[in-house]
């Protein structure tokens, strides 16, 4: 399946959070949905579930427009929704029936996930009983207690230790085995980076960098190099390469143990290397640079002004 985001826009009174977004996702490659607070991540999820309707654009799924009551779609959202003083497996079973599908099919597919997510002592639990970890996981075995076709996870891993992080992670990696159109949103990046091929970066309601994950690494990493040293810590070495190299290297940034330098000088990066080492510098790591997808984003929505959550703002129109 594809699904495809057209140019959507959507305000709330006078404010507009969305300034024509558009993006596509495919079966098997997950996409990470990125953007900080009031960026328009939510809306954007909330206009995909059919919760609010669009000012313009459309959506289509292969090619056609995309009607949300013909497909099974399993959301998780940030905000908890379940029934605290209620038995897990009812809920979840009254969770499937609404969704379309038969009593007995709903009571055997929300046992085989509390099963799978290794909670099924709670089935006949209140909810409000369990660990807040143990909650979220309910709450993930509700979001697929449909067996949908796409699936919608936003922070999926709040609350969870490393063990059900585990757990967590095996479970959306067979999603995407078995095909499942997914959108993942996080501000955990090493779990986007983890699951998503590719990604959309929104800020202040406009799509400021979409695409293969490992394709926009390359080009952010292009022409730029990580150098550490045997014999000078990071900031001697950052001194030293600007007093004697800047006419070949700039410098751009800094992880705990490197320096991220760019050729300016267009010279080869043996050139490079021997003009370094020209230095008395002992080098200790040389390579491309292969920036983190936290890098990336930073660099993109970093310097901006975190602004009110658009939901907030959608709420009191």
């Amino acid at each position: 399946m594809k699904l495809e985001v057209r140019n959507i826009t959507k305000s709330f009174g006078d404010k507009q959070v969305l300034h024509g977004i558009s993006f596509e996702v495919l079966s098997g490659r997950a996409l990470g949905l990125l953007g900080r607070n009031g960026a328009g991540k939510t809306t954007t999820i909330r206009i995909l579930m059919d919760v609010f309707h669009a000012n313009s654009g459309e959506l289509y799924l292969d090619g056609e427009k995309f009607n949300q009551r013909k497909h099974l779609i399993g959301y998780l959202p940030e905000e908890r929704g379940l029934y605290p003083k209620k038995k897990v497996i009812d809920q979840m079973v009254y969770l499937g029936r609404i969704r379309g599908i038969s009593k007995s099919e709903a009571v055997a597919n929300s046992k085989k996930w509390l099963k799978r997510l290794e909670i099924s002592e709670y089935e006949n639990a209140k909810l409000e009983t369990l660990s807040k970890g143990n909650q979220q996981k309910v709450q993930l075995a509700s979001t697929l207690v449909c067996n949908p076709e796409i699936v919608i996870l936003d922070e999926p891993f709040s609350g969870l230790d490393p063990v059900n992080s585990r757990i967590l992670q095996d479970v959306v990696k067979e999603l995407i085995s078995d095909n499942k159109l997914v959108i993942f949103s996080s501000h955990q990046m090493s779990y986007v980076e983890e699951f998503c091929e590719d990604i959309v970066i929104i800020n202040k309601g406009d799509v400021v960098l979409a695409g293969d994950l490992e394709k926009i690494k390359r080009k952010f990493g292009e022409n730029q190099l990580v150098i550490s040293a045997v014999n000078y810590n990071l900031d001697e070495l950052e001194q030293l390469l600007r007093n004697t190299l800047s006419d070949i290297i700039e410098i751009t940034g800094k992880t705990r143990n490197e320096l991220i330098v760019r050729n300016i000088g267009n010279v080869t990066r043996k050139e490079l290397l021997t003009r370094i080492m020209s230095q008395n510098i002992e080098i200790e790591h040389f390579e491309t640079y292969k920036p983190s997808l936290n890098d990336i984003f930073v660099s993109q929505v970093g310097e901006e002004t975190e602004e009110k959550d658009a939901q907030k703002e959608g709420a009191k129109a």
